[in-house]
């Protein structure tokens, strides 16, 4: 994992790419793998589990961008009424937009095409349907923790798990 200087995680790299970074001393070495070595001829190196860079990277505000493929991300490809992982999901307007619901991260969910019939041009209480979580715009932390699967334990605290 990279981080800013700021120790914000910026992105996920190669073993490789952060080693380059050491060497160029353009980032420095927070936690390494144990166990793991990087081997050469004449040395072996650490094998970097995260690295912070040395001088402060300006990345624009990471607005999420509201999308069908995202609010299932978010909502991890499982319906919000009734909890089933399901190939066919639909977006469910929790407040429906006949009645002035928005499109907002706030108001769409991921619903199975069930829940989403039964529902229908109603409110959730009004169809006696319960969300299983609430619905917020997520952050780009989120989908980075999505994208890398297994977390390695010593990222915990930059990823605001712990």
């Amino acid at each position: 994992m990279v981080l800013n200087q700021s120790y914000e995680p910026i992105s996920i790299c190669s073993a490789r790419k952060a080693i380059v970074l050491l060497l160029l001393a353009k980032a420095e070495l927070i936690a390494e793998k144990s166990g793991r070595k990087i081997h050469t001829i004449r040395t072996s190196y650490a094998f970097p589990s995260i690295i912070k860079l040395s001088s402060y990277i300006r990345i624009p505000f990471k607005n999420v961008e509201l999308s069908r493929k995202n609010i299932i991300r978010r909502d991890s490809n499982k319906c919000q009424y009734c909890g089933r992982k399901s190939v066919e999901m639909t977006m469910d307007h929790i407040i429906p937009k006949s009645r002035g619901g928005l499109e907002s991260w706030e108001n769409l969910v991921t619903a199975c095409v069930k829940c989403n019939n039964i529902k229908g041009n109603r409110t959730p209480e009004e169809a006696g349907m319960k969300l299983l979580s609430n619905p917020r715009k997520p952050n780009h932390i989120m989908f980075l923790k999505q994208h890398i699967g297994n977390i390695d334990q010593a990222w915990r605290p930059f990823l605001f798990m712990d």
